[in-house]
């Protein structure tokens, strides 16, 4: 290793030392590199193994490098869905002590795929018009926080699955800037004719390609982009005006807008001396009132729809279980957490948990049960459903916390413990949470 070689990182993880900074990055070792599937970059990037994580290395200059350490570090002190910045390498010269080119060290983004890897035969037509939501929704929260992108694009953007639909999460920064006193009308129409010219051209390559459904036109979804700004970004920011006599409507935007999955931090509210009219707008701080009510009460740490869908099995369990009663929150989430979600984590098999995370598991389990009962016409016990979803659809899915790979051999599944789980029709009372699922 050179000794002019310079690691800024806010992570203490030695193994950065062990990695071949020494070597160009195109000629890495395959021992070091992480299969993994890629975007498309403008600069070279490579996935590799670090200590038991990956990371993704990106060659580029010094300058920019830093720059984007810094903007991805402060977006994550502002909770805002994005990669984790690891380190900074520069000083690295290669055996000869020829220069090579400084790197930028993030760490991967588990069960995420670039979106590429989303099209597919085994998905809906509508996969299109979810990516471009999802990435509307990561715009509308970014441009809340004042930070313009510059490079809006489904290229830098990871998408994670989320209870039915994605979640976006910002990849490539090095365009972008924080405005602290936000961002002006115009910076942000830029923003969305960037991202309406960009995505345009990614579907286009993908028809080229043969890799886009024939049903979905591209600058029809490209330009879905904006409506869905324009619609999130109105609920979000725009003032309503109504009678004085109509103050639930107060309470009506609120929880529009917590359905949506954002906080507020406070309602300016104005009235008119002369008249009877109210307006309000609220003051959005950041998404995730799910997320951080799920957190907070069981300890898990989902996506924000799959955190809805959790949430909701939860009141089902509580007004189930406790009909009629005032119980604790974190009482009953505590057993619901240990009577019902844990034996479902613990009886997937070990070489399939790679595949989803727990939370998405738990809803797509439901989604799953839900149509055997449709297809059977009977209440189907859970822990029947459990296992036909795991013989019939977990199994045959693609891996998506590492290695995208087929798996090979069959596992059979732990006993499930039958004290929190009905393991037959007799066992599923009339009335019980489990059929409202």
């Amino acid at each position: 290793m050179s000794a002019s070689l310079t690691i800024t990182s806010a992570v203490t993880d030695p193994g950065l030392l062990d990695l071949p900074w020494h070597e160009p990055l195109d000629v890495w070792p395959d021992d070091a590199i992480a299969t993994l599937p890629k975007g498309i970059s403008r600069h070279l990037v490579r996935f590799v193994h670090l200590s038991d994580y990956v990371v993704a290395i990106k060659e580029t200059t010094e300058e920019m490098a830093r720059r984007e350490y810094d903007v991805l570090r402060t977006l994550q002190r502002m909770d805002i869905p994005c990669v984790e910045p690891v380190a900074v390498i520069t000083g690295r010269l290669d055996e000869k002590g020829e220069p090579l080119m400084p790197v930028l060290v993030t760490r991967h983004l588990r069960f995420s795929l670039p979106y590429r890897a989303l099209y597919s035969q085994t998905l809906r037509t509508d996969t299109a018009t979810r990516l471009v939501d999802a990435l509307a929704v990561l715009l509308v929260r970014l441009h809340i926080a004042g930070f313009f992108w510059g490079d809006v694009s489904l290229s830098n953007t990871l998408f994670r699955r989320d209870a039915g639909s994605f979640a976006a999460y910002l990849v490539d920064a090095e365009t972008g800037q924080l405005y602290s006193g936000g961002l002006s009308n115009g910076q942000r129409e830029n923003d969305l004719e960037i991202a309406r010219v960009n995505i345009a051209g990614e579907l286009l390559d993908l028809e080229a390609g043969g890799r886009l459904d024939e049903s979905i036109d591209a600058i029809e979804t490209s330009n879905g982009i904006i409506e869905s700004y324009r619609t999130l970004w109105k609920e979000l920011t725009g003032w309503e005006s109504f009678d004085k006599t109509e103050r639930w409507r107060i309470n009506q935007r609120v929880e529009r807008l917590n359905d949506l999955g954002f906080d507020i931090e406070e309602l300016a509210i104005t009235t008119d001396g002369a008249s009877t009219q109210v307006r309000i707008q609220p003051k959005v701080v950041d998404a995730g009132h799910h997320t951080r009510r799920l957190l907070r009460l069981t300890g898990i740490d989902a996506g924000e729809n799959q955190a809805r869908r959790l949430l909701n099995d939860l009141d089902a369990y509580t007004a189930s279980t406790y009909p009629g009663r005032k119980v604790d929150d974190e009482v009953v989430a505590h057993e619901w957490l240990a009577r019902v979600f844990e034996p479902v984590v613990r009886a997937i098999p070990r070489d399939l948990r790679g595949k989803l995370e727990a939370p998405e598991v738990f809803h797509q389990l439901l989604e799953h049960r839900w149509y055997l009962s449709q297809n059977d016409s009977r209440a189907i016990p859970l822990a029947e459903a459990l296992s036909s979803y795991i013989d019939t659809v977990l199994r045959h899915r693609r891996d998506e916390a590492t290695v995208i790979a087929p798996v090979t051999e069959t596992i059979s599944m732990p006993a499930l413990d039958t004290a929190a789980i009905p393991l037959s029709d007799d066992d599923v009372v009339d009335g019980s949470w489990r059929d409202k699922v």
